[in-house]
């Protein structure tokens, strides 16, 4: 139960981060400007990280402030840019190595849930077929039972009708002992 709470608090404050992030950068793009954002992001350097990031292809490098293009052919920026604890992209207050270590876990934490949770649903499956099989089985069983209980109880009606026919105590005998009726 733990787990789902911290799973759905962690990724609702995941998605909260995700949803400012993508308002500002939104707001960012959307703002209207009297000439459009050309300028390369180098010219940006020694400014400030919120015009730095203005711009959603540069990264901002906090100890050296320097304004740089996000290297898009790697997916991470390397260390020999900026140290990956130091770089900022998206929002200047957001934490690139965090951001990457926080999704990571969720994207954990999720597929460990989801793997539980077909691990649930296919043993429940299994147990519900096990005990339909066993149902059948049991029925089988009583029904075999029962068949055995009635050969054995015509076995022993026949046998005490040859012992009352032995001793002319047979029903249908007319000198039959009477019961004492009162």
């Amino acid at each position: 139960m733990s787990l789902l709470l911290f799973t759905m608090f962690a990724s609702h404050s995941v998605f909260i981060l995700l949803f400012y992030g993508l308002v500002a950068i939104e707001a960012q793009m959307s703002t209207p400007s009297a000439a459009p954002i050309v300028a390369s992001c180098a010219s940006k350097s020694n400014t400030s990280c919120e015009d730095c990031l203005q711009n959603v292809t540069c990264l901002w490098c906090m100890p050296t402030k320097q304004c740089l293009d996000y290297p898009v052919k790697n997916i991470l920026p390397p260390s020999s840019v900026c140290p990956l604890k130091e770089v900022r992209w998206g929002l200047c207050w957001v934490n690139f190595q965090i951001l990457i270590i926080t999704l990571s876990v969720l994207a954990g934490v999720f597929l460990i849930v989801l793997f539980v949770c077909c691990l649930c649903c296919c043993r429940r499956r299994g147990t519900r077929n096990d005990d339909d099989d066993d149902d059948v089985r049991q029925q089988q069983q009583t029904r075999a039972r029962n068949s055995r209980q009635k050969q054995r109880r015509e076995e022993m009606q026949l046998r005490h009708d040859k012992i009352r026919q032995k001793y002319g105590l047979t029903k249908d005998n007319p000198y039959s002992r009477m019961d004492d009726k009162k």
